[in-house]
């Protein structure tokens, strides 16, 4: 069996005008996944050349830990400064400065 069975990657697009806040938010980040039983560990990564989309990459023991971090109370006070951010701009009538795809994955080989 693989060292890391399931992974779970985030594709956030951002607008220009909100990297900046983006950037913070995920660099004053709560940690509030750290202690969910079967977190390994995460990755934010920026994009670079053409890439157009952040990818936040989640290393779990199982697809059920993954998803038990989901529906959790952490999960929502981990985003809850983001989830803010995007109903205000639903408030204003603006388009939400981000739009985010989650895709999993189980670990085929290391």
């Amino acid at each position: 069996m693989a060292d890391t069975a399931f992974v779970a990657i985030n594709f956030i697009r951002v607008t220009d005008e909100y990297r900046a806040r983006f950037e913070e938010l995920f660099g004053s980040r709560a940690h509030a996944i750290d202690a969910m039983p079967g977190f390994r560990d995460m990755q934010v990564l920026r994009p670079t050349g053409d890439a157009e989309e952040y990818l936040v990459v989640s290393r779990w023991n199982s697809e059920g830990d993954f998803r038990a971090w989901t529906g959790s109370e952490a999960f929502l006070a981990g985003h809850r400064r983001a989830f803010a951010d995007l109903a205000e701009a639903k408030a204003r009538g603006d388009q939400p400065p981000m739009h985010s795809d989650f895709r999993t994955y189980s670990v085929l080989c290391d």
